[in-house]
């Protein structure tokens, strides 16, 4: 997968990148990365990319000619990318929206600024993505955030793919609670079922942590969920479970 960045901030993206799971798939080949300088598609000698908006207001807003040039900078006769604006406009990003992204060969992440982007570079958009309902000072830290999660679902980024898929969110429940060693830590024990070596019961267990944490504090993903064979003898397991301490 390629990766490209247009930012008036290139050297934020180089000084992340040199460490972490994203930093060994550039340097073993599975994602090639660049940050480009909006900057260098400027006409004037001050390298300008924004100005007044028309109509008057607050703020300033980022030149559209700039972002068209770096835009079309990043096409090639083998290579038309995919163009993503991170904006809080834009529809919101998750685990699924990650793994359809994961599947695309080229993306280009477009960082505005200030107020925003001149509404004519939106011609050379393909999607507005949102990280949530805020704002913050420019489009950086949104992408940043985003290659993160796609590239997880980039075969060959993280080492075991098994645990991406059974992170949070991605199966539409939180994730478990782990424990490594020693088995005693201030008196808290691991609990006995992750020990016993049954690989069936550990699964439901687990299951059931999943459940019941996503019941807790997340019940509106609860409700979205379909529900499996594993998912039923974990509800089975914590209805025991549950009905003993009531006794």
């Amino acid at each position: 997968m390629k990766i490209e960045v247009l930012t008036i901030f290139p050297q934020l993206f180089e000084t992340v990148f040199n460490w972490g799971v994203i930093s060994r798939a550039i340097k073993n080949g599975i994602i090639a990365f660049e940050s480009v300088d909006i900057r260098d598609f400027t006409d004037d000698r001050h390298r300008t990319t924004d100005d007044y908006p028309f109509g008057g207001g607050s703020g300033l807003v980022m030149k559209a000619e700039p972002i068209i040039k770096a835009v079309a900078s990043r096409f090639s006769d083998d290579s038309k990318p995919h163009v993503v604006y991170p904006s809080p406009q834009g529809k919101l990003f998750d685990s699924k929206k990650a793994l359809e992204l994961s599947k695309l060969s080229h993306i280009v992440f477009v960082c505005g600024r200030y107020e925003g982007i001149d509404e004519r570079a939106m011609s050379s958009i393909d999607e507005e993505i949102s990280i949530g309902d805020f704002v913050l000072s420019g489009g950086e830290i949104p992408a940043l955030l985003m290659i993160e999660v796609i590239s997880r679902f980039v075969p060959g980024v993280v080492g075991d793919m098994e645990s991406v898929i059974n992170d949070s969110f991605f199966s539409d429940l939180l994730d478990y609670a782990h424990y490594t060693r020693p088995r005693e830590v201030n008196g808290m024990e691991v609990p006995e079922v992750l020990l016993s070596g049954n690989h069936e019961m550990i699964e439901i267990h687990r299951r059931m942590e999943s459940l019941l944490r996503t019941i807790e504090r997340r019940p509106d993903i609860f409700l979205k969920h379909d529900f499996d064979l594993t998912d039923k003898k974990a509800l089975l397991l914590l209805f025991k479970e549950l009905k003993k301490d009531a006794e």
